[in-house]
């Protein structure tokens, strides 16, 4: 079914009768249009309160309103129609006028030319039909706004109430850390509306300087101000690109209070766990040494197994109970000085009779080297880190270095081992991390950890290159002269 077109409307004004009905008859033949003529001006404008009409021909001489008059109120009747002015040549002034003021499209002068008259004509219906869909679109554009912008108001309402009534605090910060809008939740925690970061937060390191470094963080054992205790908190940040932060701020202070009771029931376990297993042990070693009488060969392999096994028991119990006191910050370092060539070889020596069972060579290089720490808790490193080392390790050697750099004692543990894939590393410092996809570890998972522990509570670092059948390389690194303080606490430990 073909859509009926509707013909665009021409109205033609002339007090003179045969100008008009000339017009008409020149525009029926050329143009596919609706003629409409009128010999009074205020005829005209009646027609045009109540319809569309797209073109005008007026006369510029008319009695009662003159043309420029005319087009004046049809302009304000309906400002898109194309006005055409027709005039004489000495009213050429008043007509360049009226373009000047009423916005007419063009004059023509009397007598007219009929092909000049007509292309003008098709011209401005030309600009009529252009104008109208112009508009029409600019309706749909109008309608289509109208409907985004609902949406995104609909949209922004959610999100401000998910903002506002967010349990977690949430605020969007400036690059010199000034505080630009925080909800309830956060505004709570500080007790105020709060203005900077500095005033806030508590933290060992600068947190701008952070987010100088990098976009997004995540930073815990962060601290909020606060008239009463100040609140533990963990906050992401996230960089926009227009040049500022949003961070979302979480109290942890339950959690914080559920791991602290945690670990009491854990310290509390292990520690009276001790007595038993010790007694245990003690019995044991009555039996074997033959205190309690003579046993026999078939006796003696049981006791044996058993007391192998408890000890093992007792070394899970201490290693849980040293996790514990490093994380409750409960560990006073007892440093002194000390050769730590000579304690890695003593290491070594208790650790032969392994490496000999499995054919392995250990090989010890360096320098002279005298360290200022707790000589008790280095040497639990380097036993965990060598051990490892020859658990994992099927053939081959076990290297040991140790040098001095940038006034740091540097402790490196070499194997040629199974190795650890990429993606695992980071979790090999974990707290009962059991190793990796490769079943590196069967152990409690506590070693390295509580290496990692012991190396940061001294003030140095401990890091792990790997690659798989190729071997591992441990690295850890403390002051030759120990850390300003022998205590710590657990906000700078898990940094």
């Amino acid at each position: 079914m073909t859509q009926r077109v509707e013909k665009q409307t021409i109205c033609i004004v002339d007090d003179e009768k045969m100008i008009t009905d000339t017009l008409k008859v020149l525009l029926d033949i050329e143009l596919d249009a609706d003629i409409k003529t009128f010999n009074t001006p205020f005829d005209a404008l009646n027609f045009i309160k109540q319809n569309d009409v797209q073109v005008i021909l007026s006369d510029f001489l008319m009695p009662d309103m003159n043309g420029i008059e005319f087009l004046t109120e049809a302009k304000a009747i309906n400002p898109d129609t194309t006005m055409i002015l027709l005039t004489g040549y000495a009213d050429k002034e008043n007509a360049i006028k009226a373009i000047n003021e009423v916005g007419i499209y063009r004059y023509l002068e009397k007598p007219w030319d009929n092909n000049d008259l007509i292309i003008s004509v098709r011209n401005a219906l030309e600009r009529g039909d252009l104008i109208k869909q112009l508009k029409l679109q600019n309706e749909k554009l109008e309608e289509l706004v109208k409907e985004r912008t609902k949406e995104l108001s609909e949209a922004n309402r959610k999100l401000n109430a998910i903002i506002h009534y967010c349990a977690d605090g949430i605020a969007t910060i400036d690059e010199s850390g000034n505080f630009l809008k925080t909800n309830p939740a956060f505004q709570k925690m500080c007790e105020k509306q709060p203005s900077n970061m500095k005033e806030i937060f508590i933290s060992k390191e600068s947190i701008l300087e952070k987010l100088k470094k990098e976009d997004d963080i995540f930073l815990r054992d962060i601290f909020i101000k606060n008239s009463k205790h100040n609140i533990p908190v963990e906050i992401s940040f996230a960089h926009i690109p227009e040049g500022y932060f949003v961070a979302v701020i979480r109290d942890i202070t339950i959690q914080r209070n559920m791991e602290r009771l945690r670990d009491d029931f854990i310290a509390t376990l292990t520690h009276d766990l001790r007595t038993p297993l010790l007694a245990s042990i003690q019995t044991l070693k009555f039996f074997l040494d033959g205190t309690l009488g003579a046993l026999n060969d078939r006796q003696k392999e049981f006791l044996s197994t058993m007391m192998s096994s408890q000890k093992d028991m007792l070394g899970l119990v201490n290693a849980l109970l040293e996790v514990y006191k490093y994380d409750a910050g409960k560990l006073v370092l007892c440093p002194d000085y000390f050769s730590l060539n000579h304690l890695i070889s003593q290491c070594i020596n208790e650790l032969r009779p392994l490496a000999e069972q499995k054919s392995l060579e250990i090989n010890f290089s360096g320098s002279e080297i005298e360290v200022f720490a707790d000589k008790q808790e280095i040497r639990r490193v380097i036993t965990n880190l060598i051990g490892n080392a020859l658990n994992h390790t099927a053939k081959g050697s076990v290297s040991i270095e140790l040098s001095a750099e940038d006034k740091h004692a540097v402790v490196k543990v070499k194997d040629t081992g199974i190795g650890i894939p990429k993606e695992d590393i980071d979790n090999m410092f974990v707290r009962f991390s059991q190793g990796t996809k490769n079943k590196r570890s069967t152990g409690t998972g506590l070693g390295l950890y509580l290496s990692r522990q012991i190396i940061e509570a001294h003030g140095g670092k401990i890091s792990l290159k790997s690659e798989v059948n190729k071997g591992s390389e441990f690295t850890f690194s403390i002051p030759l002269e120990g850390k300003q303080t022998e205590s710590y606490d657990l906000v700078e430990m898990n940094k």
